[in-house]
Protein backbone atom coordinates (compact mmCIF):
# COMPACT_ATOMS: atom_id res chain seq x y z
CA UNK A 1 0.00 0.00 0.00
CA UNK A 2 1.13 3.65 -0.94
CA UNK A 3 2.46 5.58 2.32
CA UNK A 4 -0.18 8.19 3.54
CA UNK A 5 2.13 9.89 5.61
CA UNK A 6 1.47 14.19 5.60
CA UNK A 7 4.32 15.80 4.68
CA UNK A 8 5.74 19.21 5.61
CA UNK A 9 4.24 20.68 2.21
CA UNK A 10 0.64 19.02 3.25
CA UNK A 11 -2.12 21.26 2.16
CA UNK A 12 0.18 22.73 -0.82
CA UNK A 13 -1.45 22.69 -4.31
CA UNK A 14 0.79 22.98 -6.64
CA UNK A 15 -0.10 23.35 -10.88
CA UNK A 16 3.16 21.75 -12.23
CA UNK A 17 3.41 22.88 -16.33
CA UNK A 18 7.23 21.53 -16.51
CA UNK A 19 8.35 18.40 -18.61
CA UNK A 20 11.09 16.42 -19.47
CA UNK A 21 13.31 16.70 -16.57
CA UNK A 22 14.63 19.41 -14.06
CA UNK A 23 10.50 20.64 -13.77
CA UNK A 24 9.40 17.19 -12.91
CA UNK A 25 11.86 16.33 -10.53
CA UNK A 26 11.55 19.91 -8.67
CA UNK A 27 8.06 18.73 -8.69
CA UNK A 28 8.66 15.89 -7.74
CA UNK A 29 10.12 16.95 -4.83
CA UNK A 30 7.83 18.97 -3.59
CA UNK A 31 5.31 16.20 -4.43
CA UNK A 32 7.30 13.79 -1.63
CA UNK A 33 7.13 16.43 0.76
CA UNK A 34 3.42 15.96 0.89
CA UNK A 35 2.20 18.71 -1.82
CA UNK A 36 -0.97 18.26 -3.90
CA UNK A 37 0.99 18.27 -7.37
CA UNK A 38 -1.16 18.86 -10.70
CA UNK A 39 0.38 17.90 -13.66
CA UNK A 40 -0.69 19.27 -16.81
CA UNK A 41 0.15 17.67 -20.12
CA UNK A 42 -1.52 17.96 -23.40
CA UNK A 43 -4.02 15.83 -24.46
CA UNK A 44 -2.89 12.91 -26.72
CA UNK A 45 0.68 13.31 -26.32
CA UNK A 46 2.18 14.01 -23.00
CA UNK A 47 5.16 15.04 -21.30
CA UNK A 48 7.71 14.53 -23.95
CA UNK A 49 9.70 11.69 -21.66
CA UNK A 50 6.22 9.68 -22.44
CA UNK A 51 7.86 8.32 -25.28
CA UNK A 52 11.82 8.88 -24.37
CA UNK A 53 13.03 4.84 -24.06
CA UNK A 54 13.27 1.60 -24.17
CA UNK A 55 12.66 0.71 -21.53
CA UNK A 56 9.05 0.74 -21.18
CA UNK A 57 6.89 -0.62 -18.46
CA UNK A 58 3.33 -1.34 -19.10
CA UNK A 59 3.38 1.00 -21.75
CA UNK A 60 5.11 3.63 -19.93
CA UNK A 61 8.62 4.63 -20.52
CA UNK A 62 11.11 4.25 -17.32
CA UNK A 63 12.55 7.51 -17.73
CA UNK A 64 8.82 9.03 -17.53
CA UNK A 65 8.62 6.83 -14.15
CA UNK A 66 11.66 8.43 -12.53
CA UNK A 67 10.28 11.72 -11.68
CA UNK A 68 6.72 11.64 -12.10
CA UNK A 69 5.60 9.71 -8.58
CA UNK A 70 3.10 11.93 -6.05
CA UNK A 71 1.57 13.67 -9.09
CA UNK A 72 -1.54 13.97 -10.71
CA UNK A 73 -2.08 14.19 -14.52
CA UNK A 74 -4.56 16.59 -15.88
CA UNK A 75 -4.48 17.06 -19.74
CA UNK A 76 -5.94 20.33 -20.54
CA UNK A 77 -4.95 21.89 -24.64
CA UNK A 78 -3.55 25.12 -23.59
CA UNK A 79 -3.44 25.95 -27.08
CA UNK A 80 -7.45 26.57 -26.73
CA UNK A 81 -9.05 29.60 -25.21
CA UNK A 82 -11.01 27.07 -23.10
CA UNK A 83 -7.95 25.29 -22.07
CA UNK A 84 -6.54 28.15 -20.84
CA UNK A 85 -9.53 29.29 -18.92
CA UNK A 86 -9.44 26.11 -17.05
CA UNK A 87 -6.23 26.51 -16.36
CA UNK A 88 -6.71 30.69 -15.16
CA UNK A 89 -9.20 28.77 -12.57
CA UNK A 90 -7.03 26.21 -11.08
CA UNK A 91 -4.55 29.19 -10.62
CA UNK A 92 -6.76 30.80 -8.32
CA UNK A 93 -6.80 28.21 -5.84
CA UNK A 94 -3.15 27.12 -5.98
CA UNK A 95 -0.72 28.06 -3.94
CA UNK A 96 2.59 27.61 -6.70
CA UNK A 97 2.85 27.37 -10.38
CA UNK A 98 5.66 26.02 -11.88
CA UNK A 99 6.46 26.20 -15.62
CA UNK A 100 9.47 25.51 -18.10
CA UNK A 101 8.36 27.01 -21.23
CA UNK A 102 10.10 29.43 -22.84
CA UNK A 103 10.59 32.78 -21.60
CA UNK A 104 7.30 34.56 -23.43
CA UNK A 105 4.96 31.99 -24.14
CA UNK A 106 3.07 32.18 -20.37
CA UNK A 107 2.61 35.52 -21.48
CA UNK A 108 1.21 34.83 -25.22
CA UNK A 109 -1.14 32.70 -23.25
CA UNK A 110 -2.51 35.30 -20.95
CA UNK A 111 -0.70 33.89 -18.06
CA UNK A 112 1.68 35.60 -17.38
CA UNK A 113 2.38 35.82 -13.52
CA UNK A 114 0.98 39.69 -13.73
CA UNK A 115 -1.80 38.26 -14.84
CA UNK A 116 -2.39 35.67 -12.73
CA UNK A 117 -1.24 37.80 -9.50
CA UNK A 118 -4.27 39.94 -10.01
CA UNK A 119 -6.68 36.13 -9.57
CA UNK A 120 -4.38 35.05 -6.81
CA UNK A 121 -1.93 37.52 -4.70
CA UNK A 122 -0.97 34.57 -2.97
CA UNK A 123 0.48 32.56 -5.72
CA UNK A 124 4.22 31.39 -5.73
CA UNK A 125 4.72 31.44 -9.82
CA UNK A 126 8.29 30.14 -10.50
CA UNK A 127 9.42 29.89 -14.01
CA UNK A 128 12.22 27.90 -14.74
CA UNK A 129 14.08 28.20 -18.61
CA UNK A 130 17.20 27.09 -20.73
CA UNK A 131 19.26 30.44 -20.51
CA UNK A 132 17.06 32.70 -18.24
CA UNK A 133 14.06 35.48 -18.64
CA UNK A 134 16.05 37.96 -20.07
CA UNK A 135 19.55 38.41 -22.44
CA UNK A 136 20.47 37.38 -25.94
CA UNK A 137 20.16 33.83 -25.11
CA UNK A 138 16.78 33.92 -23.40
CA UNK A 139 14.88 32.44 -26.28
CA UNK A 140 17.32 29.95 -27.17
CA UNK A 141 16.71 26.15 -25.97
CA UNK A 142 18.27 24.38 -23.42
CA UNK A 143 18.29 20.45 -22.74
CA UNK A 144 20.60 19.27 -20.22
CA UNK A 145 23.37 18.53 -22.38
CA UNK A 146 23.63 21.71 -24.56
CA UNK A 147 23.64 23.58 -21.01
CA UNK A 148 26.44 21.24 -20.10
CA UNK A 149 28.65 22.07 -22.90
CA UNK A 150 27.47 26.14 -23.16
CA UNK A 151 28.12 26.55 -19.40
CA UNK A 152 31.86 24.76 -18.93
CA UNK A 153 30.88 21.89 -17.19
CA UNK A 154 31.91 19.64 -20.26
CA UNK A 155 35.57 21.61 -20.93
CA UNK A 156 36.52 20.20 -17.27
CA UNK A 157 34.72 16.42 -17.68
CA UNK A 158 36.89 13.62 -19.18
CA UNK A 159 40.03 12.14 -19.27
CA UNK A 160 43.02 14.49 -20.02
CA UNK A 161 43.75 14.55 -23.56
CA UNK A 162 40.49 13.30 -24.17
CA UNK A 163 37.48 14.54 -25.83
CA UNK A 164 34.96 16.98 -23.45
CA UNK A 165 32.75 14.41 -21.67
CA UNK A 166 29.25 15.06 -20.26
CA UNK A 167 28.31 13.58 -16.71
CA UNK A 168 26.85 10.34 -17.02
CA UNK A 169 23.35 11.87 -15.69
CA UNK A 170 21.70 15.22 -16.34
CA UNK A 171 22.99 16.69 -13.53
CA UNK A 172 22.66 20.43 -14.41
CA UNK A 173 18.65 19.41 -14.82
CA UNK A 174 18.85 17.68 -11.58
CA UNK A 175 20.45 20.50 -9.80
CA UNK A 176 18.34 23.39 -11.62
CA UNK A 177 15.22 21.31 -10.17
CA UNK A 178 16.73 21.10 -6.19
CA UNK A 179 17.41 24.90 -6.46
CA UNK A 180 14.40 25.53 -7.95
CA UNK A 181 12.83 23.17 -4.94
CA UNK A 182 14.84 25.04 -2.43
CA UNK A 183 13.58 28.38 -3.35
CA UNK A 184 9.75 27.66 -3.79
CA UNK A 185 10.16 26.22 0.01
CA UNK A 186 11.69 29.48 0.95
CA UNK A 187 9.23 31.73 -1.15
CA UNK A 188 6.44 29.75 0.85
CA UNK A 189 7.78 30.65 4.41
CA UNK A 190 8.24 34.27 3.16
CA UNK A 191 4.77 34.13 2.09
CA UNK A 192 4.01 33.65 5.56
CA UNK A 193 4.82 37.11 6.86
CA UNK A 194 4.43 38.91 3.51
CA UNK A 195 1.01 37.90 2.93
CA UNK A 196 1.75 37.57 -1.03
CA UNK A 197 3.42 35.63 -3.18
CA UNK A 198 6.49 36.28 -5.43
CA UNK A 199 8.08 35.35 -8.60
CA UNK A 200 11.25 33.23 -9.04
CA UNK A 201 12.90 32.90 -11.72
CA UNK A 202 15.75 30.73 -12.66
CA UNK A 203 17.65 28.27 -15.33
CA UNK A 204 19.49 25.53 -16.50
CA UNK A 205 22.41 27.85 -16.69
CA UNK A 206 22.62 29.95 -13.68
CA UNK A 207 22.69 25.85 -12.07
CA UNK A 208 25.62 25.26 -14.54
CA UNK A 209 27.87 27.87 -13.64
CA UNK A 210 26.86 27.33 -10.14
CA UNK A 211 28.08 23.76 -9.86
CA UNK A 212 31.25 24.97 -11.11
CA UNK A 213 32.25 25.86 -7.46
CA UNK A 214 36.10 25.32 -6.53
CA UNK A 215 36.92 24.98 -10.40
CA UNK A 216 35.20 28.21 -11.21
CA UNK A 217 36.39 29.75 -8.18
CA UNK A 218 40.05 28.75 -8.96
CA UNK A 219 39.91 30.52 -12.23
CA UNK A 220 38.44 33.49 -10.78
CA UNK A 221 41.30 33.54 -8.52
CA UNK A 222 44.42 33.02 -10.91
CA UNK A 223 42.91 33.38 -14.20
CA UNK A 224 44.08 30.05 -15.69
CA UNK A 225 41.87 27.85 -17.41
CA UNK A 226 41.34 24.47 -16.47
CA UNK A 227 41.90 21.75 -18.17
CA UNK A 228 40.14 18.13 -17.80
CA UNK A 229 41.79 15.27 -14.79
CA UNK A 230 39.91 12.57 -15.81
CA UNK A 231 39.39 10.74 -11.98
CA UNK A 232 42.10 13.18 -10.27
CA UNK A 233 41.27 16.12 -8.91
CA UNK A 234 42.91 19.29 -9.29
CA UNK A 235 43.74 20.60 -5.93
CA UNK A 236 44.08 17.45 -3.64
CA UNK A 237 46.37 14.20 -4.01
CA UNK A 238 45.61 11.21 -3.91
CA UNK A 239 42.11 11.45 -5.23
CA UNK A 240 41.05 9.49 -7.96
CA UNK A 241 40.64 6.07 -8.95
CA UNK A 242 43.42 3.40 -9.35
CA UNK A 243 43.49 -0.15 -11.22
CA UNK A 244 43.98 -2.99 -9.07
CA UNK A 245 44.80 -6.54 -10.07
CA UNK A 246 41.19 -7.12 -10.63
CA UNK A 247 39.13 -3.62 -11.55
CA UNK A 248 39.03 -0.47 -9.94
CA UNK A 249 38.46 1.56 -6.67
CA UNK A 250 38.86 5.51 -5.62
CA UNK A 251 40.74 6.38 -2.57
CA UNK A 252 40.20 10.04 -1.16
CA UNK A 253 42.91 10.95 1.01
CA UNK A 254 42.10 14.65 1.81
CA UNK A 255 43.88 15.74 4.71
CA UNK A 256 47.59 15.16 6.53
CA UNK A 257 46.30 12.22 8.83
CA UNK A 258 44.83 10.12 6.16
CA UNK A 259 48.13 10.70 3.93
CA UNK A 260 50.01 8.82 7.25
CA UNK A 261 47.22 6.34 7.16
CA UNK A 262 47.10 5.75 4.06
CA UNK A 263 50.70 5.26 3.27
CA UNK A 264 50.59 2.53 6.43
CA UNK A 265 47.76 0.60 5.22
CA UNK A 266 49.40 -0.19 2.02
CA UNK A 267 52.76 -0.56 3.24
CA UNK A 268 54.31 2.26 1.88
CA UNK A 269 55.04 4.07 5.00
CA UNK A 270 58.11 5.63 3.90
CA UNK A 271 55.96 7.42 1.74
CA UNK A 272 55.02 9.51 4.29
CA UNK A 273 58.88 10.30 5.54
CA UNK A 274 59.73 11.34 1.74
CA UNK A 275 59.91 15.66 1.85
CA UNK A 276 58.34 15.36 -2.01
CA UNK A 277 54.86 14.06 -0.40
CA UNK A 278 55.14 15.81 3.33
CA UNK A 279 52.14 17.68 2.23
CA UNK A 280 49.13 18.08 0.20
CA UNK A 281 51.04 21.05 -1.78
CA UNK A 282 54.13 19.00 -1.96
CA UNK A 283 52.17 16.22 -3.74
CA UNK A 284 50.10 18.31 -5.86
CA UNK A 285 53.69 19.52 -7.12
CA UNK A 286 54.87 15.84 -7.12
CA UNK A 287 52.10 13.79 -8.75
CA UNK A 288 53.26 12.48 -11.76
CA UNK A 289 56.12 10.71 -9.15
CA UNK A 290 53.77 9.99 -6.27
CA UNK A 291 50.64 8.38 -8.91
CA UNK A 292 53.40 6.35 -10.32
CA UNK A 293 54.51 4.41 -7.45
CA UNK A 294 50.68 4.23 -5.81
CA UNK A 295 49.38 3.02 -9.71
CA UNK A 296 52.57 0.01 -9.74
CA UNK A 297 51.57 -1.06 -5.85
CA UNK A 298 47.57 -1.54 -6.37
CA UNK A 299 48.45 -3.49 -8.96
CA UNK A 300 49.93 -5.97 -7.11
CA UNK A 301 46.14 -6.66 -4.78
CA UNK A 302 42.75 -7.34 -5.81
CA UNK A 303 40.57 -4.86 -4.81
CA UNK A 304 38.87 -6.60 -2.12
CA UNK A 305 41.98 -6.94 -0.41
CA UNK A 306 42.75 -3.16 -0.53
CA UNK A 307 39.91 -1.83 0.18
CA UNK A 308 39.78 -4.31 3.40
CA UNK A 309 42.73 -2.62 4.52
CA UNK A 310 42.20 0.77 4.12
CA UNK A 311 39.03 0.78 5.48
CA UNK A 312 40.60 -0.71 8.57
CA UNK A 313 43.07 2.14 8.48
CA UNK A 314 39.95 4.88 8.01
CA UNK A 315 40.87 5.73 4.52
CA UNK A 316 37.99 7.11 2.35
CA UNK A 317 38.06 4.69 -0.45
CA UNK A 318 35.31 2.32 -2.62
CA UNK A 319 34.92 0.01 -5.04
CA UNK A 320 33.69 1.42 -8.25
CA UNK A 321 30.06 0.14 -8.36
CA UNK A 322 27.76 -1.09 -11.15
CA UNK A 323 24.16 -0.31 -10.56
CA UNK A 324 23.16 -4.11 -9.33
CA UNK A 325 25.40 -3.50 -6.73
CA UNK A 326 24.37 -0.08 -5.84
CA UNK A 327 20.52 -0.85 -5.38
CA UNK A 328 21.18 -4.39 -3.87
CA UNK A 329 24.05 -2.80 -1.23
CA UNK A 330 22.57 -3.18 2.43
CA UNK A 331 23.18 0.40 3.23
CA UNK A 332 21.46 1.29 0.29
CA UNK A 333 18.26 -0.67 1.36
CA UNK A 334 18.68 0.04 4.88
CA UNK A 335 18.52 3.79 4.19
CA UNK A 336 14.93 3.03 2.44
CA UNK A 337 16.85 4.34 -1.38
CA UNK A 338 15.47 1.63 -2.81
CA UNK A 339 11.26 1.51 -3.10
CA UNK A 340 8.48 -0.01 -4.95
CA UNK A 341 4.74 1.49 -5.94
CA UNK A 342 1.87 -0.10 -7.91
CA UNK A 343 1.35 1.13 -10.74
CA UNK A 344 -2.49 0.45 -12.57
CA UNK A 345 -0.57 -0.45 -16.36
CA UNK A 346 3.28 -1.33 -15.15
CA UNK A 347 2.44 -3.66 -11.60
CA UNK A 348 5.37 -3.00 -9.11
CA UNK A 349 7.41 -0.51 -10.03
CA UNK A 350 11.13 0.04 -8.02
CA UNK A 351 12.64 3.51 -8.02
CA UNK A 352 14.98 5.46 -6.20
CA UNK A 353 13.67 6.62 -2.98
CA UNK A 354 13.48 9.24 -1.08
CA UNK A 355 16.54 10.78 -0.22
CA UNK A 356 15.85 13.29 2.99
CA UNK A 357 14.65 11.91 5.94
CA UNK A 358 12.25 14.22 8.34
CA UNK A 359 11.66 13.24 11.99
CA UNK A 360 7.99 14.71 12.44
CA UNK A 361 6.64 15.30 9.06
CA UNK A 362 8.40 12.35 6.68
CA UNK A 363 8.33 12.52 3.00
CA UNK A 364 6.53 9.56 1.51
CA UNK A 365 5.26 8.03 -1.68
CA UNK A 366 2.10 8.02 -1.91
CA UNK A 367 1.00 7.96 -5.77
CA UNK A 368 2.57 5.78 -8.27
CA UNK A 369 3.82 8.16 -11.78
CA UNK A 370 0.10 8.85 -13.45
CA UNK A 371 -1.39 7.40 -16.82
CA UNK A 372 -2.09 10.44 -19.16
CA UNK A 373 -5.13 12.24 -18.35
CA UNK A 374 -5.68 9.84 -15.49
CA UNK A 375 -6.92 12.37 -12.80
CA UNK A 376 -8.78 14.51 -15.14
CA UNK A 377 -12.29 14.19 -14.09
CA UNK A 378 -10.68 14.38 -10.17
CA UNK A 379 -8.97 17.31 -10.46
CA UNK A 380 -11.60 19.72 -12.38
CA UNK A 381 -14.26 18.33 -9.78
CA UNK A 382 -12.44 18.99 -6.55
CA UNK A 383 -10.18 22.35 -7.52
CA UNK A 384 -12.85 23.62 -9.35
CA UNK A 385 -16.38 22.19 -8.78
CA UNK A 386 -16.85 21.46 -12.37
CA UNK A 387 -20.38 19.06 -12.86
CA UNK A 388 -19.83 15.88 -14.74
CA UNK A 389 -22.00 17.46 -17.06
CA UNK A 390 -19.41 20.42 -18.05
CA UNK A 391 -16.63 17.83 -17.63
CA UNK A 392 -17.96 15.89 -20.49
CA UNK A 393 -18.63 18.43 -22.79
CA UNK A 394 -15.22 19.58 -22.48
CA UNK A 395 -13.44 16.08 -23.45
CA UNK A 396 -15.85 16.09 -26.34
CA UNK A 397 -14.42 19.45 -27.63
CA UNK A 398 -10.67 17.81 -26.98
CA UNK A 399 -10.04 20.80 -24.59
CA UNK A 400 -9.14 18.06 -21.57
Amino acid sequence: MPDQNKGPLDGIRVLDLTRVLAGPYCTMFLGDLGAEVIKIEQPGTGDDTRGWGPPFAGGESAYFLCVNRNKKSLTVDLKSAAGIEVLRRLSRSADVLIENFRPGTMARLGCAEEALRVLNPRLIYASLSGFGADGPLSSAPGYDLIVQAWGGLMSITGMPGGEPTKVGVAIIDLVAGLMLGKSIAAALYAREKLGVGQKIDTSLLEAAVACLINVGSNYLVDGKIPGRWGNAHPSIVPYQSFLTADGYLVVGVASERIWRRFCAAIGKGKLAEDARFAKNSDRVANRAALISILAETFLSRRSDDWLAALNKARVPCAPVQTLDQVFSAPQVVRRKMLAAVEHPTAGTVRMAGIPVKLSATPASIRLSPPLLGQHTEEVLSSWLGMPKKEIAELKRKGVV
